[in-house]
């Protein structure tokens, strides 16, 4: 991305009041305890054990590890994870902003 466009972006993010995830199409995670976790702006499912679960990004993969782990709903841009989440990590993502 070049210098100008991530500024128009951060300018755009800051005077329309825009969360960053919306202009630069990146994940958003919520976590509610260790138990549940929403993943919205995912780009489908790699991967799926019940002990790993990976999925793909606009840039890069989302890897969630626990145990018990089930899809609880998928939709087109979000997904709802179920389990004992042990960990979560974000490969091949840059940051932006």
């Amino acid at each position: 991305m070049t210098r100008i466009s991530r500024k128009l972006r951060r300018w755009t993010s800051e005077v329309l009041d825009l969360p960053q995830d919306v202009l630069y199409d990146m994940p958003r995670l919520t976590l509610i305890g260790s138990k549940q976790l929403y993943i919205e702006n995912h780009r489908g499912v790699i991967h799926f054990t019940p002990d790993r679960i990976v999925l793909a990004l606009s840039q890069g993969q989302l890897e969630i590890k626990g145990t018990a782990l089930v899809i609880r709903n998928i939709l087109p841009d979000e997904v709802a994870v179920e389990g004992t989440i042990l960990d979560i990590h974000m490969n091949g993502v840059e940051g932006k902003g």
